[in-house]
């Protein structure tokens, strides 16, 4: 372990130690939690957009009070488009933040401001403007998985859905790219464009702990299911996958193949919505660490675990969890992030 990596999972560790997640409740004190939070919906002119990765009761509330679940593109677009004067981000703070940037003139809130990233954590604002001035021939693009600062920094933002198509439209007009943070996620990318990729090293700590033996071992147990995986895992994981690609691809991969049975490498978060549109399928986990494993994500981010009912509430409530973003910084990200928004439409 390279100590950039020792120094990120001592950082991790350090934030894990400190956060709490949310108390298991009683059924009818979640039937009370929604019910309040109905009415707080409709009484602050709020929408619950919401992330794939989040907890199943948040995801189904987001869907029954007209919100949305999705990725992180479309958590950006549909907050923009929304007609309510108060979004509620249920996800991680580079989520809010971002919804902020692209709506100023909307209250932005999440249920905690503790929510954060291991690839956020592992691209500071500082260390990263000093790597992109050492190397100024090269066009900086970053994944959404980053600060407000770090985007600012940018020239383009990417999703996990569209990194590749904008890494090869770039490549093709002859530019050289430096990519943060994922570096398995750029790795993809470089390998599917064939692009010159100066690579951050920063790595998902859910993603990273999938291992191709145990997808191995668990496809001889179930050799007709098809593998997806997030591209945030490691590179031999995502060689023996039948589909690599974005959240939302994935789920998308599900209704398309024709397998009955799906070996899913990401955030387990996802079988909410996966199961809503394969219904039939069986859908299967792919382990992490084997027996006896001692990771801390265990294919479930820790950080969209603090995302409940209660929390939720009370930021409705009593407006806490707040997104502020300082408008010098949101005028530079608001024009990566707009770029990447261009190009999707396009």
């Amino acid at each position: 372990m390279s100590s950039e990596q020792a120094h990120l999972r001592s950082v991790v560790s350090d934030y894990l130690d400190r956060v709490q997640l949310p108390a298991s409740l009683s059924a009818s004190r979640q039937s009370e939690l929604v019910a309040e939070i109905k009415q707080q919906l409709v009484a602050h002119n709020a929408v619950i957009v919401a992330h794939y990765y989040t907890d199943p009761l948040i995801q189904a509330l987001a869907e029954q009070t007209g919100g949305v679940v999705a990725d992180s593109l479309e958590m950006a677009r549909f907050g923009s488009q929304h007609p309510a004067s108060t979004l509620i981000v249920a996800g991680v703070k580079f989520m809010g933040e971002t919804a902020k940037i692209l709506t100023p003139n909307k209250r932005v809130l999440m249920p905690t401001l503790e929510a954060t990233c291991s690839l956020d954590i592992g691209c500071p604002e500082q260390e990263f403007a000093d790597f992109c001035d050492q190397h100024p021939d090269r066009t900086v693009v970053v994944y959404a998985n980053t600060s407000a600062a770090v985007k600012a920094r940018a020239d383009w933002v990417v999703t996990s859905s569209i990194a590749v198509d904008v890494v090869d439209h770039l490549d093709s007009l002859g530019e050289k790219i430096l990519w943060a943070p994922d570096k398995y996620l750029g790795s993809y990318v470089a390998k599917q464009t064939g692009a010159d990729m100066l690579l951050w090293q920063g790595s998902c700590i859910v993603h990273e702990e999938f291992k191709a033996r145990g997808i191995e071992e668990l496809r001889a147990v179930y050799p007709e299911a098809a593998v997806l995986v997030h591209p945030e895992s490691p590179q031999a994981v995502v060689d023996l996958a039948d589909v690599a690609g974005s959240t939302s691809q994935l789920i998308a991969a599900a209704r398309e193949l024709p397998q009955q049975q799906l070996i899913v490498a990401t955030d387990q978060g996802i079988f909410f919505k996966m199961q809503q549109a394969v219904p039939d399928k069986q859908l299967i986990i792919a382990p992490t660490g084997g027996s006896g494993a001692t990771c801390r994500s265990c294919a479930s981010c820790p950080w969209m675990a603090m995302n409940g009912l209660d929390n939720l509430l009370t930021a409705l409530t009593t407006g806490s969890g707040e997104i502020t973003v300082d408008e010098q910084t949101a005028h530079l990200a608001r024009r990566s992030l707009g770029r990447m928004l261009e190009f999707n439409r396009r």
